[in-house]
């Protein structure tokens, strides 16, 4: 509920604030300085806020192009401060180290460049810390290395947008709400030391402000958004200051964390909270140093993209594009995950289930039953200028909810969990039968004029191509998407088995076993020996060579002989360029190794093809996949795999090539780390037996030994031991608490 706002048209009252659109009020303006060369980039992220910097910690506000797109502090899809920049002396710091490697957490070391004859060089030491947690906090310490006093003038400048998320993506609006000036109780603004506020009005009536509360050594004085601290420092003496963001919409806090008052206070509570989830999680430790930082890391980064959505809490997608919540990727990462936690399922799933479609809707593209694909917060969202409220145009959300569902209660064996959400399980089925009864099989045509004109998890606008390039026109039945269905249509069967509802069970098999063979009739391309990409809005084959039916490999769909072929197609260079599976052929007309979805390679995708060629017992090409892909982790940023990468070929000591704008921390290309270990040691349970099979094992050359701690199954509690030897590898049951049953099969 908003609170009591009374707008005039020159001034807003709001509990004792007073603002004025901002061209009554013109302010002084700080200037910018910044490099000419492209500048990198620090992200940090807590739940519903995240920071992206560059590597001084600054964000400047001067850069127009693409260089600061994605900067600033963002929480509910808006930008609270477009410009962060420290300045000494006018000039910009210089750096001498940084890094994000908390994720929450931003550690800087910069000093002073030469100003003019009054400051050497490297005279000062300045040590910033930037933190989240329900706010943002920034502590600096300004320590003078001199053997004589320095008197130094630092400011920091401060902006904010206020501008919506897709705004920044590239979203036009034909109309935007007023950015407002705060009028000060006195009539002096430059006398109070203590904060500032900066404000917008948004169409939709709502006030968000960014309130800046200063610590410590408070500021001489302001101009316009900029604090202004007038320094002199001893020699070796250090001075503290610091300051606290708290973001408001109608004056309530934006974020759903609470905010405590000091960054110390911020980093002992996330540091806890952190603790407290390792404590939780299995622990998986190899006896290689390097492949234990990038599970290390995976670690962190899945704690890193927890968000709290009400009382659940599932992953975001990614930073910065996607921090919020995505059907198809939750899922996907949920399931990726289950050896790591099994309660980032049961929580995925129910927060899904509450957001389950119930009226038809083709500005949403809703329909009762469906899995949405995107929730948004923003100004945009709230205007209805963009669908996502939520949004659901996705094909593949609502099978992949219902695998999830099966997988989760194999892991877990939670009745509870099973019999609340088997309502939504039969409207999701529903909904796939309603859209498989005009061809057999499920396919998407956009509806909504702002919605995507792809919605299978390759979305981009030119992805869909034939073997001659060209664009296929829909509705778009896509080969990976018809595995899903058959593999819910086979794992919900059994449930009803189980439940007694024989009917269903019956006639879920059915259907599987028809679509199982109308799929490796109707995609099957003969001359290409290969499965085609989709079938198009005449039931024509889509006819390229891509990455998708290798994710058809784990669900049973194809085929025996089918299924090999598949396998070793992609096998070939073309395909597979040593690092991973390209999406894309690179003989296609269409290959390009920057496109996003047309010849990079993507670590999910890659990750759920290597269960599907150990499916097939191809042991040593899934190695052969998860080992490229290891590769490329450790040459990584804080070994942390990427969104995608350019799929161009692996050539002796050469890098991995970049794609410009990926997401990093991304969830499902972390969820590929624990799909890839699950893959290796390939853990089979069935806990409404009791049992866990644990079938083949088989760890890469690269790692002799892997020890599994803390994994839950049911509500047994196992460490598990895995040795290598040659081509072999052996497990043992290093400690049980519980009496489920662990059948090893080598």
């Amino acid at each position: 509920m908003k609170p009591d706002v009374l707008m005039t048209s020159d001034r807003l009252d709001l509990d004792g604030k007073t603002f004025v659109p901002a061209e009554q009020l013109p302010i002084a303006e700080w200037p910018s300085v910044v490099s000419e060369q492209p500048q990198p980039t620090l992200t940090i992220k807590d739940d519903d806020l995240f920071l992206v910097t560059d590597t001084v910690g600054n964000i400047s506000g001067c850069l127009g192009d693409d260089r600061v797109a994605s900067m600033g502090l963002f929480c509910s899809d808006t930008r609270f401060l477009s410009r962060l920049e420290l300045q000494i002396e006018g000039r910009s710091p210089v750096l001498l180290s940084s890094t994000a490697e908390k994720g929450f957490l931003l550690s800087i070391l910069c000093t002073n460049p030469t100003v003019e004859e009054r400051l050497q060089a490297e005279t000062l030491g300045i040590r910033r810390e930037i933190a989240l947690g329900g706010a943002l906090f920034e502590e600096l310490e300004i320590s003078n290395y001199s053997t004589s006093p320095v008197s130094v003038e630092l400011s920091i400048s401060f902006n904010a947008d206020f501008v919506d998320l897709f705004e920044i993506r590239g979203f036009n609006r034909e109309k935007q709400g007023k950015l407002l000036r705060s009028i000060p109780k006195e009539t002096a603004p430059e006398r109070q030391t203590d904060q500032l506020i900066l404000a917008y009005q948004g169409l939709d009536g709502s006030l968000m402000e960014s309130h800046i509360y200063f610590q410590h050594c408070k500021p001489d004085y302001f101009k316009g958004y900029t604090a202004i601290w007038q320094l002199d420092l001893g020699s070796h003496e250090t001075q503290k200051l610091g300051y606290r963001l708290n973001m408001l919409i109608n004056n309530q806090p934006t974020s759903k964390i609470s905010a405590p008052i000091t960054l110390a206070q911020a980093k002992a509570a996330e540091l806890l909270e952190e603790q407290h989830w390792c404590q939780q999680i299995t622990r998986i430790r190899s006896d290689k140093a390097t492949f234990n930082q990038v599970i290390d890391r995976a670690e962190q980064d899945m704690y890193l993209m927890r968000q709290s959505f009400g009382k659940l809490n599932t992953v975001s997608a990614g930073v910065p594009w996607c921090s919020t919540l995505f059907g198809r990727d939750s899922l996907i990462t949920a399931s990726q995950t289950l050896m790591l936690t099994p309660t980032l399922a049961r929580e995925t799933l129910l927060l899904l289930a509450a957001y389950q479609g119930k009226t038809d809707d083709e500005w949403r593209e809703e329909e009762p039953g469906k899995i949405l694909h995107e929730l948004r917060f923003g100004e945009m969202a709230r205007c209805y200028e963009i669908p996502h409220t939520p949004y659901y145009g996705t094909i593949d959300a609502t099978p992949l909810w219902l695998m999830l569902y099966a997988e989760y209660y194999a892991w877990t064996h939670d009745q509870e969990t099973l019999e609340v959400l088997w309502p939504n399980a039969l409207a999701a089925m529903d909904w796939i039968d309603r859209n498989c009864q005009k061809t057999g099989y499920l396919a998407y045509l956009r509806k909504s004029q702002r919605g995507l004109l792809n919605q299978g998890w390759k979305d981009s606008g030119d992805c869909i191509v034939n073997r001659k390039g060209q664009l296929a026109t829909g509705p778009i039945a896509l080969c990976e998407v018809q595995a899903y269905v058959y593999a819910a249509k086979v794992r919900l069967a059994e449930i009803a088995r189980m439940k007694k509802r024989i009917d269903l069970a019956d006639r879920w098999q059915e259907e599987a076993r028809n679509l199982k063979v109308n799929f490796n009739r109707d995609f099957w391309m003969a001359d290409q020996d290969f499965c085609a990409l989709a079938l198009d809005g005449e039931g024509k084959q889509v006819d390229s060579i891509t990455s998708n039916p290798g994710q058809c490999l784990n669900f049973g769909i194809f085929t025996p002989e089918k299924a090999y072929r598949v396998a070793e197609r992609l096998r070939a260079p073309d395909m597979f360029n040593n690092w991973g599976i390209r999406t894309l052929s690179s003989l296609s007309p269409a290959y390009n190794p920057m496109g996003y979805h047309i010849g990079s390679v993507w670590p999910h995708d890659n990750s759920i093809i290597t269960m599907g060629l150990r499916s097939l017992g191809l042991i040593d090409q899934a190695l052969e996949v998860c080992q490229g892909l290891l590769d490329m982790t450790l040459k990584q940023p804080y070994q942390r795999p990427p969104e995608l990468f350019c799929g161009y070929e692996r050539n002796g000591d050469n890098a991995p090539v970049q794609y410009p704008v990926a997401c990093s921390p991304q969830a499902w290309a972390t969820g590929t780390i624990f799909h890839l270990l699950q893959m290796m040691v390939n853990l089979v349970p069935d806990t409404r037996n009791n049992s866990l099979r644990i079938i083949d094992p088989a760890l890469p050359k690269s790692i002799n030994h892997l020890s599994v701690q803390n994994l839950r199954v049911g509500s047994t509690l196992l460490d598990l031991e895995f040795e290598r030897f040659g081509s072999t590898t052996a497990c043992r049951v290093a400690k049980k608490r519980g009496n489920l049953r662990v059948v090893i099969e080598a």
